[in-house]
């Protein structure tokens, strides 16, 4: 269902890639919401890690926007753009929602 796979013991077998785009968007991100309000980083990295983690149960049911799914996260203005491959999750950026589009656009081509 939906990217997920189980093996016979039931042990979830898919697994989250977060490419090194997605990782320094939430680097980004984190060292912001820092700035906004100390441990206010560390709630936004625990925040979009609960988000990037519901993938295991719900990848593939999410709208696609500019060729990759689109979850948006459930706390802040961000949404995560991924993508399943075989049995991986590739997370390929994570990005703030407030962007003007066309940026948003540019940078999933990149």
């Amino acid at each position: 269902m939906g990217g997920r796979k189980e093996d016979s013991s039931g042990k979830n077998k898919v697994r989250i890639v977060i490419l090194r785009s997605a990782i320094e968007d939430l680097v980004r991100g984190r060292e912001f919401y820092e700035q906004q309000g100390e441990g206010l980083g560390d709630y936004f990295e625990e925040s979009l890690a609960a988000d990037i983690d519901s993938l295991r149960l719900f990848a593939g049911i999410h709208a696609m926007a500019h060729g990759y799914h689109r979850i948006l996260s459930a706390k802040f203005p961000y949404a995560v753009y991924y993508e399943i491959v075989a049995d991986q999750i590739r997370v390929r950026a994570v990005l703030d929602c407030r962007r003007d589009p066309k940026r948003i656009r540019s940078r999933l081509r990149e």
